[in-house]
């Protein structure tokens, strides 16, 4: 009997060593959580989020929130187990959040990258708001193109065939819209004077691809610098807060009405809202933060909807145009066009 019960006990201890090593295998996964938010509007680290300089600011009664999602990259069964049944976390594979043709390292230099990009793309779409426009001008004329003899180096276009030209990429699009052979009324200043030119496209060599035979670029000239300084903050998805941010420190208006505000979404220079992942972990990190409404990329609506957080309303925004409309409906008691399923 007591050989038998020394078997049992070191039977029972070594199904829990065993039930132990087990539970602290790393497993293939990574756990999304509800990351930290951040003030656009306030600081971080003891640093101004959003740094202007050779401007007056305004300061705002409320906030306007990033989100952001945790990635705890080492997963053992029993932190899996507890993201299974959470209702804030999700367990995914680390395969897609780390693709296997790149390390981890090439992920955050990438995800690095396209913060910075943000930031650009932020800047550029809140100057124009803000009454800066982008200046799309010729840095060279080509020999042989269409526009020799018409336009000149440093020549600003502004409109093709009455429509306006808004970015090196929108000139580009027009141009291209019709095949080549096309005469085209092209709206530009030189030395500030207005003027227009008839200008016929020709084919580029061994392409149908039409072109007026210039290279451009783009300047967006404001008496006053912008610059962001957020660290370990990383990916595209701020783009659209910090869009906001510098709108409302520059302007005299408080875009808040002194409420808080959380948000997510990208944002390209032409102010188009774009989606973005972790959208249910950040729906609950915003509602963590006093968030009193949240804007959400169109295209993430449905998911949002299906993982909506109890008293956190939802903003279906497409446009900085429409995340604008939707503060001041918000603010002055209204309610925000809401996200749709569709």
């Amino acid at each position: 009997m007591r050989r038998r019960g020394v078997t049992v006990i070191l039977g029972a201890l070594i199904t829990a060593l065993l039930a132990v090593g087990v539970m602290a295998i790393p497993l293939p996964y990574v756990v999304l959580k509800p990351g930290p938010t951040v003030n656009t509007l306030g600081s971080d680290n003891g640093k101004e989020v959003i740094q202007v300089t050779k401007a007056q600011v305004t300061t705002s009664a409320g906030q306007l929130r990033l989100t952001t999602v945790g990635v705890q990259r080492k997963v053992e069964l029993v932190w899996a187990i507890g993201g299974w049944f959470s209702d804030e976390q999700a367990v995914v594979p680390h395969d897609l959040i780390y693709p296997p043709d790149r390390s981890e390292q090439q992920v955050e230099q990438q995800n690095a990258e396209e913060f910075q990009s943000s930031q650009t793309s932020a800047e550029t779409v809140a100057l124009r708001e803000l009454g800066y426009p982008v200046q799309t001008f010729v840095t060279d004329v080509a020999p042989t193109g269409a526009a020799n003899g018409v336009l000149r180096k440093d020549d600003v276009i502004t409109a093709v065939n009455g429509t306006k030209v808004t970015s090196p990429d929108k000139l580009t699009q027009l141009v291209q819209a019709k095949p080549a052979g096309t005469t085209l009324t092209i709206s530009y200043t030189r030395a500030k004077k207005p003027a227009t030119a008839k200008i016929t496209t020709k084919a580029a060599e061994g392409s149908s691809t039409p072109r007026i035979g210039v290279s451009i670029d783009k300047k967006q000239p404001h008496p006053f610098t912008v610059s962001i300084d957020l660290d370990e903050i990383g990916g595209p998805s701020a783009g659209l807060m910090f869009t906001l941010g510098i709108i409302d420190k520059i302007k005299t208006e408080d875009l808040t009405g002194g409420k808080i505000i959380a948000g997510t979404g990208t944002i390209d220079d032409e102010g188009n809202v774009g989606p973005i992942g972790g959208i249910p972990q950040k729906l609950v990190g915003a509602k963590d933060a006093g968030a009193q409404i949240f804007l959400v990329p169109i295209d993430n609506c449905a998911e949002a909807l299906r993982n909506a957080v109890p008293g956190l309303p939802m903003a279906e925004v497409a446009t900085i145009d429409d995340a604008l409309t939707a503060l001041q409906t918000f603010t002055s008691g209204g309610t925000p066009k809401p996200c749709t399923a569709s």
